[in-house]
């Protein structure tokens, strides 16, 4: 299988964040599965694709040509696909993906989980999301989301939608498990 993982590509954060994307490459080698990545070699992104190649797995680097020159472009991937921008590259991303793993990130990585997420409980998609984070980052995420939902925002299925892990080997055995459609009641379609 394919997981395309979302996380960081800064220079900036505590190296804990950078081990645990080398420990998710580390892991999902092991399991014989490939990555779908952003396509830097940088920070989280570039490591866990360096983990996965180390390993023998097949990586997949997707990023714009915009990016090339500000991220860096992972020119050891197996596959480079270099697109014309975001929106084509979340595209390819997607299709290229047999499941979604979220690790602590910044804006663009919460983008990448709210689009999954949300094509996810709108039942477009049964692919599994996981969350891994280990040091409570989401967790005011959680709170707001399950806020939303007590004053009615989103669906009642948002949080069947997605799976949160604190460990490396919990996040992959929970992208392992099989998943079934998410279908919304009529009463729900005109929420959230």
């Amino acid at each position: 299988m394919f997981v395309c993982v979302y996380c960081s590509s800064s220079q900036k954060i505590d190296r804990k964040y950078i081990d645990l994307a080398r420990e998710v490459g580390a892991g999902l080698a092991l399991r014989g599965h490939g990555l779908v990545s952003g396509g830097a070699i940088v920070s989280c992104m570039g490591e866990v694709a360096r983990a996965v190649r180390d390993g023998g797995g097949h990586t997949v680097g997707v990023i714009p040509q915009a990016l090339v020159d500000i991220e860096i472009a992972d020119t050891d991937s197996d596959e480079l696909i270099v697109t014309a921008d975001m929106r084509e590259r979340k595209g390819i991303m997607d299709a290229r993906s047999d499941a979604f793993l979220v690790l602590p990130g910044g804006i663009g990585t919460m983008e990448e989980l709210f689009e999954i997420w949300t094509s996810r409980v709108l039942g477009m998609h049964e692919r599994p999301l996981v969350v891994l984070d280990p040091w409570g980052l989401y967790g005011p995420l959680r709170d707001l989301v399950d806020g939303m939902y007590e004053q009615g925002f989103t669906r009642p299925n948002v949080f069947d939608a997605i799976s949160w892990a604190t460990t490396v080997e919990e996040a992959l055995d929970l992208l392992e498990q099989p998943t079934h459609l998410l279908s919304p009641s009529v009463g729900e379609l005109g929420e959230g």
